[in-house]
């Protein structure tokens, strides 16, 4: 199948209509904490609240949404007011005295708990670069780029940061370089830095010579320091949203490098890859964890759907549509955003469930954690409409066939 030019319209407007309309909606402007500012996030299926403890990677997340939504949907003023009082919250209450960010705090901003990752930092780079995009805020903007400084730090200076494990059996991970990659990018595009280039070409590089391998077909969640395959549980185990994430991160840069061959082809073999690891024949969308050797897999949710691996998938598979023309992908994209609607949506409260058994059926009713908030939906929506935009735009401009540009 491919899909026609009115499909590829009704698919923008779906997405546009699904963020603007039922998802953001969900969240705002009920989830903005009028008395400590920030979000309250962890909410049940209706919207009723959980819990008032406030997870800052997510904190971050929400106030660079709402900043996006601003820079590039419509400039409400409710929600540059609302991404303000998540910059606030952020600078004020999450960093530690070490300059290192909390991940877990209280409702008024008293820490919780502290991680050994720096991901917390990543979420508030891209949040203060998109709000001194939407705000004009140059104070915003030198904390964005002194935490991209410092995220460059704790990335690449070895004992920086408190290990996880021993030096026993020495790792490395593709989060860092995936992470990275797209801090990078969304500070590029909002408010630039000189550094962002170079930077995203060395964690290409390093996605391409130690986690994708070609002969087995897959992308390595962790390999050994040289790139050979740990075998054992933890080193076997394979993430296929996570990797299909990374794959349409090299798709998005692809395009800013006017369709640059070698990272469509790679982008395209890492989605292609995980995709046939991940997708579940039987029951349909994209099982949590495999094996590489197609062994037994240690975690007790690995058959699970969860609701941010479709979102990338979605992402992923109308990437590589638009940018190759090869019908596959639009099978594949057809077969993850049909199952992912009927089966994740909520159509009488809006929003997605995040959580369901392997055959489909709800496994619990939060739609807000420390882990699911508003972000990895609203991101594909928006993505995915702008995209559509765009390919559309160039397409009756009397453009080639491929998008070529954000």
């Amino acid at each position: 199948m491919s899909y026609t030019s009115d499909d590829l319209k009704n698919l923008e407007t779906f997405y546009r209509d699904q963020l603007l309309n039922d998802t953001v909606p969900f969240w705002f402007p009920r989830s903005v904490d009028e008395e400590y500012g920030g979000y309250l996030l962890m909410r049940d299926k209706d919207g009723s609240l959980l819990d008032d403890d406030k997870a800052v990677w997510i904190q971050g997340r929400a106030a660079w949404l709402l900043s996006t939504l601003y820079n590039s949907v419509e400039e409400k003023p409710e929600w540059l007011a609302a991404a303000k009082s998540g910059i606030d919250f952020l600078n004020t209450h999450c960093f530690d005295s070490d300059g290192r960010m909390f991940f877990h705090v209280t409702r008024n901003g008293s820490p919780v708990r502290k991680r050994r990752y720096f991901f917390s930092e990543t979420f508030a780079v891209i949040a203060n670069a998109a709000y001194a995009k939407a705000s004009g805020d140059e104070a915003a903007a030198a904390r964005a780029r002194d935490l991209f400084g410092r995220s460059l730090e704790y990335a690449t200076i070895p004992g920086l940061l408190e290990p996880k494990f021993t030096q026993s059996r020495p790792s490395r991970g593709i989060g860092v370089p995936m992470i990275m990659m797209n801090t990078a990018q969304q500070l590029r595009e909002t408010i630039g830095d000189p550094r962002c280039d170079e930077w995203i070409s060395k964690w290409i590089q390093e996605i391409e010579t130690y986690f994708v391998k070609d002969e087995l077909r897959c992308v390595m969640e962790q390999v050994a320091p040289g790139g050979d395959i740990i075998d054992h549980i933890d080193g076997r185990t394979l993430n296929p949203g996570h990797a299909i994430e990374g794959a349409w991160f090299i798709l998005h840069e692809a395009r800013y490098r006017d369709n640059d061959p070698q990272l469509v082809n790679l982008g395209c073999r890492m989605l292609d890859y995980m995709w046939e690891r991940g997708w579940d024949t039987e029951h349909g969308g994209i099982f949590y964890f495999r094996d590489v050797y197609n062994k037994p897999v240690q975690e007790y949710w690995q058959d699970m759907k969860f609701w941010w691996p479709h979102n990338e998938a979605i992402i992923a598979t109308m990437s590589a549509y638009l940018m190759t023309g090869n019908e596959k992908y639009a099978v594949m994209h057809k077969l993850v955003h049909d199952y992912a609607y009927a089966h994740f949506h909520d159509g009488e409260h809006g929003e997605w469930f995040g959580y369901l058994h392997r055959d489909g059926t709800l496994a619990q009713s939060a739609k807000g954690n420390l882990f699911k908030g508003p972000f990895h939906l609203p991101r594909q929506e928006w993505y995915c409409a702008q995209m559509l935009q765009t390919y559309r735009a160039h397409s009756s401009a009397g453009g080639a066939a491929m998008l070529t540009a954000t």
